[in-house]
């Protein structure tokens, strides 16, 4: 398996160029169970290749835990130096993926990884300012599949919010494996994103949108 099998040949050409100058490193950790799960193990794969061709891009294995319902679960970290300590420390925005990245979905991937690297300085500065007012803390859930365009445009835009904000969570499940999913949400469009646990958009959200629905939810 190459890297090549996992990304179209548009995306492939651009690799270097989403990854190769990002201006902080990140680490990704992936938890799963490869040695029993063929999806789990692509996903290992994909992260492991990624972690070779890129200098930037740094990976850990852990084992499954009890807190997350479906696997592989792919957790996009930044690292920070400490200069007077001459250490590093890995920094958990709350960027989730969950599920095998393919298909669109490999751009949501992208799109965690640039998110982190660039501390969100992506999304508006209006968004970045209200997200720093937070008062309570925030879940956000998308359910999205290989074949949903539109869900990768909506992944990064709640992902530069969890790095903006410590307040926020964000989770983008790709549903192809987990079909319980659809049923627990009575999910009939996607993307389908979903604010703790209680708030529900489906199709395509802007930030303003997703902002307002959040203080309506908190």
């Amino acid at each position: 398996m190459t890297i090549e099998s996992h990304f179209d040949e548009d995306t492939l050409a651009q690799l270097p160029s989403f990854f190769e100058e990002l201006p902080e490193p990140v680490q990704i950790h992936v938890w799963g169970d490869p040695e029993n799960f063929p999806i789990e193990q692509e996903a290992v794969r994909l992260i492991e290749m990624l972690n070779e061709r890129f200098e930037n891009i740094h990976y850990k294995l852990f084992p499954r835990r009890e807190n997350y319902p479906y696997y592989p679960v792919i957790g996009v970290m930044g690292i920070e130096y400490d200069e007077e300590d001459e250490t590093e420390e890995t920094v958990d925005f709350g960027v989730r993926l969950i599920g095998l990245p393919s298909g669109y979905q490999m751009t949501s991937l992208v799109a965690a990884i640039q998110c982190v690297s660039f501390r969100g300085m992506t999304s508006e500065a209006l968004t970045r300012i209200k997200l720093h007012q937070l008062k309570s803390d925030v879940t956000l859930e998308m359910i999205t599949t290989s074949e949903d365009e539109a869900g990768a445009a909506v992944a990064q835009q709640i992902f530069n919010m969890a790095v903006a904000s410590p307040r926020i969570r964000s989770f983008c499940v790709i549903g192809d494996a987990f079909p319980e999913a659809f049923v627990r949400y009575s999910i009939n469009e996607l993307p389908h994103l979903i604010i703790n646990g209680r708030t529900h958009i489906e199709g395509v959200v802007d930030e303003e949108m997703i902002l307002r629905h959040i203080g309506r939810t908190i």
